[in-house]
């Protein structure tokens, strides 16, 4: 990533350069830029997934997320093709959690992921056709012992590649909290909350939890305080929550121009989220090489 570790403050994060968001190794080695966004949406999801299955906090989630992006971005990083959705998602929370106060084993991890990856998990399954009462297979999920000692092998081969493509800048900060204290700030999030208020800061997270999942990659491209604002603005629109006349958004270091641009980003996430969810219906997204083979092979076919 552009900036190094050492020019880095506590409310900022490396951002991605202008060359590295118009071209990927992945879009290099062949991969089709729409299909490129859907892996990148299949492994937020499949992230997510395991880190609540695995009981971290959505701090630490968040916080892989922002890893599992940034590892795949410009001609220098990872490449879909090489390094598999499955196993940077799994690197990439086995390592946040790891400098954390949460860290997790890697047979923890690893029967999480082989879990979701089975045949009978929610994640691999159509969205068409199923009722979500199916008894999950255990054997399909089973990690023998020489399965575990494989897998094991790779996750950690691939945290020490991740690891040397971020240069090994691992702080990611949140606009979480901020967004939070922002809010108190403005007076519209008292310490005795009312009803309107919770909604408001409840609306607030969301919308930077969804923009997690944003194709133009959110969190790579701005810093956690114009996040914040953005996200604060348009919570307070949908629950009428009356902020200052002013700019107050000025007071926080953001402009109106980048403002404007996040509010507009943040509020077409979750649009983008259900056609996303309604383009794979009838089949899951390739989480693994030879499913991304097979992806791109029938992508050709169809088109001709």
């Amino acid at each position: 990533m552009a900036p190094e570790a050492e020019q880095l403050s506590s409310l900022s994060n490396p951002l991605a350069t202008v060359d590295q968001l118009s071209t990927s190794s992945s879009q290099l080695d062949g991969v089709p830029a729409d299909l490129e966004s859907s892996l990148r949406f299949a492994g937020t999801q499949l992230t997510q997934a395991a880190g609540i299955l695995l009981r971290l906090p959505q701090e630490i989630i968040a916080q892989a997320i922002v890893i599992f992006y940034r590892f795949y971005i410009g001609s220098e990083g990872g490449s879909f093709r090489i390094n598999a959705v499955k196993d940077v998602s799994a690197a990439s929370l086995y390592m946040t959690a790891k400098i954390s106060f949460l860290p997790q084993s890697t047979r923890a991890v690893l029967n999480v992921y082989a879990y979701l990856l089975s045949p009978t998990s929610p994640l691999r399954q159509p969205s068409e056709g199923t009722t979500g009462k199916e008894k999950p297979d255990a054997e399909s999920y089973y990690l023998s012992e020489g399965s575990y000692h494989s897998a094991r092998t790779t996750l950690l081969q691939t945290e020490s590649i991740l690891l040397r493509s971020i240069s090994f800048i691992t702080q990611v900060t949140l606009p979480h909290h901020l967004a939070l204290t922002y809010l108190q700030t403005l007076g519209v999030l008292p310490l005795n909350p009312t009803a309107k208020s919770s909604a408001l800061a409840a609306r607030t997270l969301a919308h930077l939890n969804t923009a997690l999942f944003s194709p133009q990659l959110l969190y790579l491209t701005h810093q956690p305080p114009a996040l914040a604002v953005a996200a604060m603005y348009l919570a307070a629109r949908e629950v009428e929550v009356k902020l200052p006349s002013t700019e107050w958004w000025e007071v926080f270091d953001v402009d109106r121009e980048t403002l404007g641009f996040l509010v507009v980003g943040l509020g077409s996430c979750e649009e983008w989220i259900r056609s996303e969810k309604e383009k794979w219906t009838e089949t899951s997204c390739p989480l693994t090489l030879d499913e991304l083979e097979e992806e791109i092979k029938r992508e050709d076919v169809e088109n001709g």
